[in-house]
């Protein structure tokens, strides 16, 4: 028997399926956009529920409406669909926040993975549509965190408020300003970029007083790790592990 958890993020959806230990061991990414057309969904839904899983399926979702459809879907096939804060997850995190539901639950998500599997003071940066900042003690108290625009929200909305500035691809490169406009684009959301990160996490350290493993995850988390100052690791399923560990506590 294996397990369903899955992460609706405003860009993608990542489908995993876990294994009687607990650990992934495939995984399905599409656009989410494509899920609200019902063609797309059962599709993709087609070549996952073709192995043999618990009828209880656990997502983190930011999107509601799409939540909504997917859980619409899959209740028809006698599948028992569960969001993560419907569940009681301050059983497993302490949430130190003014309002919960305001903090995504991806970011919820974040937290607690990065607190099951680093044992540690984390801070976990996803690189998402937003380029989010979450603070997990070693205690297991989510702190909250900072949410700064995304990379590719920012590189989107230059193109569309200009009117010759292009879509841009970044490259690890940018070793000088440019002499061209994509090679200027590049440097300037490279280095702009560098030194938002590395301001947010000197910012959290000194307030906070406390020193930070520092966790990317997310599109380009491989692309800036070699840029921040603090040596980070990238761990591409730490939002899965964080829905894992839920399910295991509260869904087994």
């Amino acid at each position: 028997m294996t397990f369903l958890v899955g992460d609706i993020g405003n860009t993608l959806t990542k489908i995993c399926l876990i294994n009687f230990n607990f650990k992934i061991i495939k995984s399905f990414s599409i656009e989410t956009n494509k899920l609200n057309k019902t063609n797309y969904q059962n599709i993709f839904f087609n070549k996952i529920l073709k192995y043999k899983v618990n009828k209880k399926i656990l997502f983190s979702s930011v999107v509601p409406l799409i939540y909504k459809v997917i859980k619409k879907n899959l209740s028809k096939k006698k599948y028992k669909i569960f969001e993560l804060k419907n569940l009681k997850i301050s059983k497993i995190v302490t949430l130190n926040v003014n309002k919960i539901n305001q903090v995504g639950s991806d970011r919820i998500a974040n937290a607690i993975g990065a607190y099951e599997y680093y044992k540690n003071n984390c801070l976990v940066i996803d690189f998402g549509t937003a380029t989010t900042f979450d603070i997990i003690s070693k205690k297991g108290i989510y702190e909250g965190g900072v949410i700064a625009p995304g990379v590719n929200l920012s590189i989107m909305n230059l193109n569309k408020f200009t009117a010759s500035l292009p879509i841009l691809k970044l490259r690890s490169n940018a070793k000088s300003y440019g002499k061209n406009t994509k090679d200027a684009l590049n440097a300037g959301f490279i280095w702009g970029y560098q030194g938002l990160i590395n301001n947010i996490i000197k910012k959290i350290t000194l307030t906070r007083k406390t020193n930070y493993k520092i966790i990317l995850t997310g599109g380009y988390a491989s692309l800036f790790k070699k840029y921040l100052i603090n040596k980070p690791i990238v761990d591409q399923n730490i939002t899965i592990k964080g829905i894992t560990r839920i399910y295991k506590e509260l869904l087994e």
